[in-house]
């Protein structure tokens, strides 16, 4: 329910475009370095993550426009592993300098790829080298000596980044899809594990794929994905930060939606006025149990197993009536 309730604040804030999902990935070789500062990491990578397309949205050599984004951080492989990414919804374009256009990005095309990965990785280990030289960070074991970080910050650029596109939402009801599928979620939901036997667990991986570890072994993976205490791991960028959302956000919801509609003729403005006025639907509350079922399909009142409703509110008592003799 915290899910489908978290979906319908969003929905009145997704802009009427396309949208693209983009992945910023890291190296294993960053692996211990955000074990040991898991909270401090979590950071810096939105904010590489998030930098690298404002800045690329921002160039007028490419977009010359602010971005909406939304940044979702996931730590996990399907089989548990530790692999912390970043993904990002991204507005199909944006708002110009002046706040009164709307530069729209081609349909199937945002940046190039490698322009993304080169920025990104520039990014992040800069501002870990520098937080690094201060102090700011926990040292690993295989980190423990000055030249061992500068021979993994050396390796870390020459090696060539993933970061990748992924097909591009067709509309605002594919975002909602998406998005609801990672608000307050678990490394491993339960329908994906099969069995506990001698001390072994069995689960789903992909597919038909399964994986089995040790109790003690599947404990350890899937606590490395319990985030810090109050940590936010879907954040907010461009049009859609909180210092926007009443601002610039408005303002290019309203070029989007001006553009999406074409005014009537003058000559069908009184016909057009008649019958709103006409038709005014009634207002609708949706109760929690509507709710739901509107946004995620799961009605809570019927059995999952024999489709029966399983609950079902009292009908009133009628009022007693009292005999007046």
């Amino acid at each position: 329910m915290q899910q489908a309730k978290w979906i319908a604040q969003r929905q009145a804030r997704v802009l009427p475009t396309h949208h693209f999902h983009v992945v910023f990935t890291v190296p294993d070789l960053l692996k211990s370095l955000a074990l040991y500062n898991r909270e401090y990491f979590f950071r810096r990578l939105f904010e590489a993550a998030s930098g690298t397309l404002l800045e690329l949205g921002n160039d007028p050599k490419r977009l010359g426009a602010q971005l909406g984004i939304t940044c979702v951080l996931h730590t996990w492989t399907r089989d548990l592993r530790f692999h912390p990414h970043i993904h990002c919804v991204v507005t199909g374009g944006g708002l110009n300098p002046d706040g009164e256009r709307w530069i729209a990005a081609r349909r199937r095309y945002l940046f190039p790829a490698k322009v993304m990965a080169k920025l990104f990785r520039g990014k992040l280990l800069d501002v870990i080298a520098k937080d690094w030289n201060a102090g700011e960070l926990v040292c690993p074991p295989d980190l423990a000596q000055p030249r061992a970080f500068a021979r993994l910050k050396d390796a870390l650029y020459k090696k060539q980044w993933v970061v990748y596109a992924k097909t591009p939402f067709g509309g605002p009801a594919q975002v909602f899809s998406y998005l609801g599928r990672y608000t307050h979620r678990v490394a491993i939901s339960n329908q994906r594990l099969l069995s506990l036997d001698d001390g072994s667990v069995r689960f789903i991986t992909r597919g038909q794929k399964t994986a089995t570890l040790s109790a003690d072994q599947f404990i350890a993976r899937f606590l490395q994905h319990v985030l810090p205490s109050g940590f936010v791991k879907i954040r907010h960028f461009g049009l859609l930060a909180a210092g926007n959302v009443n601002t610039k956000l408005e303002a290019a919801n309203h070029l989007l939606q001006k553009a999406c509609v074409s005014p009537p003729p003058k000559m069908l403005l009184p016909l057009l006025a008649f019958f709103i006025a006409l038709y005014r639907p009634p207002s609708v509350t949706l109760d929690w149990r509507a709710r739901l079922f509107l946004l995620t399909g799961f009605d809570p009142l019927r059995c999952s197993i024999c489709g029966a409703i399983k609950l079902q509110k009292p009908l009133p008592r009628p009022p007693a009536i009292l005999d007046s003799s």
